[in-house]
C-alpha cells in the first residue's frame, strides 16, 4: 500500500531504512545502559556509537540464508562495528527490539494522524459557521423530517472528529510502550535498569508486566481508534453522496476543470471522492479486526501476530492519513446549493411542519391521539398529491373548530427551527465563536 495513497512523511515511518534505524536506536540505548552498569567499557561504547550502522541490501542477503530478520540486522551491524559488536543485543530477545521500535513507529504515525485531524477540524469549523443559517431539510429514514441547517450538520461532524482526536491521543499514549525484559519478560539475563534507562531515552513507557512481547491489547486500541476515525469520515462521505444525488442535489463535490465523470456518459458528475473514502473505511475496519485477533497469543508469545502487523501497521496509518487529507480537501471545496435546499423543503407542500400543528392542537385542549389523527389525515393528502398541507388544514372543519387561521399560519414559521442554533454552536465551539 506504500506509494499510491501515502504522503512522504507517513510512508517514511514504515520504510525499511527507518525501521532498521529505530532498531539500532534501541540497541544503542541498551548499550548505554549496560555501560552505566559497568558491563560495557567506555571505549567499546564509543566505538559502537561511532561505527554502528547497517546496509538494507546486506540485511536482505543475510536474511535469505538465516531466515531471521533480527539476526540478519545484527550481523550487518557487526560487520561495521567489529569485535565490540559482542556487546550489542546483550540480554535482549528479538521482540525487545521489534516491539520497542514498533512502538516508536506507531507513536510517530499517531502524531501525524493527530495533526491531520486537527487540520480537518479547522475546515469543519469554518464551513459550519459559513452555513450556520443555511436552512435545509433534516431527514430521518431518508424521508423529510423537520428543518435544520447545513451548519448544524457540519458542527455535528466537528464534534465527532473532536472525539476521534481524543481517542487517537489516548491510543498514542497506550501504544507508546516498549519492553527490554528478555525472553519471557522476567529480566533473567538483563537488569531492569537497562529497560528503564533505554525507554526513558526513547520517550516510551515500560510494559508493567510483559511476556516476550508488548501486549497486543495496546495495539488493538490504536487500530480501533483509527477504525472509528475512518468510520466517521465514511459517515460524512455517505451524507455527501446522498446530498449529491440528482434528485436531491443540495451539495456537490468540487468538479475541477477538465475532470470527466464517465467514459460513456459525458454529462456525469460523480461523488468519486466520497465513494473512495467509503471504500477505504472498510479496509481500516478490517485492520482493526485483525488487531483484535492479535491480542490472544500462545503462552508467552507466538508469531501469528507478526505477519499481520507488517501489513496493518503501514496500511492502516497510511490510509487514515490519506483519508484525513482527502476529507479535508473535500469539505473545504464542497459546493453547497442553498436554493436547492429550500426548493426540496417544499416537496411535501408544508407537511414537514406537522409537529407544530400537532402541538398547537394539544395546546388548545385536543387529546394527543385525536390531534395526531387530524394532522396525519391532512398530511397524508399531500403524499397523495391532494393540495398543500396548510390549505388542507384550513379546509378541515374539525381542525378549524379548535384553532384559528392565524394559529395555523403560526405553525409554518421557520424561526422556531433556528432559534437555538446559536445555543448549539455555543456548546460546540464556545459562546464567542457561536456568534460569528
Amino acid at each position: 500500500m506504500i506509494g499510491r495513497y501515502s504522503r512522504p512523511e507517513m510512508a517514511r515511518i514504515w520504510e525499511p531504512e527507518n525501521r532498521f534505524r529505530l532498531w539500532l536506536d534501541v540497541e544503542i540505548a541498551a548499550c548505554e545502559a549496560w555501560h552505566k552498569l559497568g558491563k560495557i567499557p567506555k571505549k567499546s561504547l564509543d566505538n559502537i556509537r561511532k561505527k554502528a550502522r547497517f546496509d538494507v541490501k546486506r540485511i536482505d542477503e543475510i536474511e535469505k540464508e538465516v531466515k531471521h530478520d533480527v539476526i540478519a540486522f545484527l550481523t550487518s551491524v557487526a560487520e561495521y562495528v567489529g569485535p565490540d559488536s559482542r556487546y550489542i543485543h546483550m540480554g535482549l530477545t528479538s521482540s525487545d527490539v521489534l516491539d520497542t521500535a514498533t512502538a516508536l513507529q506507531m507513536k510517530e504515525a499517531a502524531e501525524l494522524i493527530i495533526g491531520g485531524i486537527e487540520g480537518f477540524l479547522v475546515v469543519l469549523e469554518k464551513r459550519a459557521h459559513e452555513h450556520k443559517d443555511t436552512v435545509m431539510m433534516g431527514r430521518s429514514h431518508g424521508i423529510h423530517a423537520e428543518p435544520t441547517t447545513f451548519g448544524l450538520k457540519m458542527a455535528l461532524w466537528h464534534a465527532e472528529m473532536k472525539r476521534n482526536l481524543e481517542r487517537v491521543r489516548r491510543a498514542k499514549e497506550t501504544i507508546s510502550c516498549g519492553k527490554l525484559s528478555g525472553a519471557v519478560g522476567t529480566f533473567s539475563s538483563i537488569s531492569p535498569f537497562v529497560e528503564e534507562y533505554a525507554l526513558k531515552k526513547l520517550k516510551l513507557t515500560p510494559e508493567p508486566v510483559a511476556t516476550q512481547v508488548v501486549q497486543r491489547d495496546r495495539h488493538a486500541e490504536f487500530f480501533s481508534a483509527l477504525a472509528i476515525t475512518a468510520a466517521s469520515i465514511e459517515k460524512f462521505a455517505m451524507e455527501i453522496r446522498h446530498l449529491q444525488r440528482t434528485e436531491v442535489f443540495e451539495a456537490e463535490e468540487p468538479f475541477t476543470k477538465g475532470q470527466k465523470g464517465s467514459s460513456a456518459m459525458p454529462h456525469k458528475r460523480n461523488p468519486i471522492l466520497s465513494e473512495n473514502l467509503t471504500g477505504l473505511a472498510r479496509l481500516v475496519r478490517g485492520y482493526a479486526a485483525m488487531s483484535l485477533e492479535n491480542v490472544a497469543l500462545w503462552h508467552e508469545r507466538d508469531i501469528s501476530h507478526s505477519s499481520v502487523e507488517r501489513v496493518i501497521g503501514p496500511d492502516a496509518t497510511i490510509l487514515v492519513d490519506f483519508m484525513l487529507a482527502r476529507a479535508t480537501g473535500l469539505i473545504s471545496g464542497l459546493v453547497v446549493y442553498p436554493e436547492n435546499m429550500l426548493a426540496n423543503m417544499d416537496k411535501l407542500k408544508g407537511a414537514v411542519f406537522s409537529q407544530k400543528v400537532l402541538l398547537k392542537l394539544v395546546e388548545k385542549g385536543v387529546t394527543r391521539e385525536d390531534a395526531y389523527r387530524l394532522v396525519q389525515r391532512n398530511a397524508m393528502k399531500v403524499w397523495q398529491g391532494l393540495g398543500d398541507f396548510k390549505t388542507n388544514l384550513l379546509d378541515d372543519g374539525e381542525v378549524m373548530e379548535k384553532v384559528t387561521p392565524k394559529e395555523v399560519e403560526s405553525c409554518f414559521d421557520m424561526k422556531p427551527y433556528l432559534k437555538n442554533v446559536d445555543y448549539i454552536f455555543g456548546r460546540a465551539f464556545g459562546r464567542k465563536k457561536a456568534r460569528r
